[in-house]
């Protein structure tokens, strides 16, 4: 809709559409849970700050992003709208403060799998069986195509 990427009467259907559809998957049995991880207006100009002059993250920024950033004000208004239409009671978006990465992403995690009705699973011993005793011998190393070891991580 902001980006013009669909009609209006094609925005509204979808709209429409959406708590529909979502009532049809949930009575499948798929449990639906929608999350809109939100960063504050600072926050995401130092993300984009940070990605213009580090060129490891510079790919991140594309030029959609400099173009949506522009119009920040009717994607405010369109996600607002969006949660009106679609923010129900049987799926209901839930808002994670995400300005720290890590936090949001625990506090999401701890959050999902608190909604989901886990049954106790008796746990079993596991025995690993012996492995293979023959006199194989592995083709040489120098015989096989590696990929280039560019990154160590210690």
């Amino acid at each position: 809709r902001v980006m013009g990427f669909c009609t209006d009467d094609e925005y509204q259907e979808f709209m429409r559409s959406t708590p529909k559809f979502e009532r049809i998957i949930q009575r499948s049995g798929i449990i639906l849970i929608k999350y809109w991880l939100s960063i504050s207006d600072e926050e995401q100009e130092r993300r984009f700050k940070k990605r213009i002059k580090d060129p490891k993250k510079r790919w991140k920024l594309s030029p959609m992003d400099i173009e949506a950033r522009s119009r920040w004000v009717d994607y405010a208004e369109a996600k607002d709208e969006m949660f009106a239409y679609t923010d129900t009671k049987d799926s209901p978006w839930w808002v994670v403060e995400a300005d720290d990465k890590r936090t949001a992403r625990l506090n999401l995690i701890s959050h999902l799998l608190g909604m989901i009705p886990y049954e106790h699973v008796p746990v079993e011993a596991i025995e690993l069986p012996p492995r293979q005793d023959r006199a194989y011998v592995r083709p040489p190393m120098d015989t096989q195509n590696f990929v280039p070891t560019r990154y160590e991580v210690e």
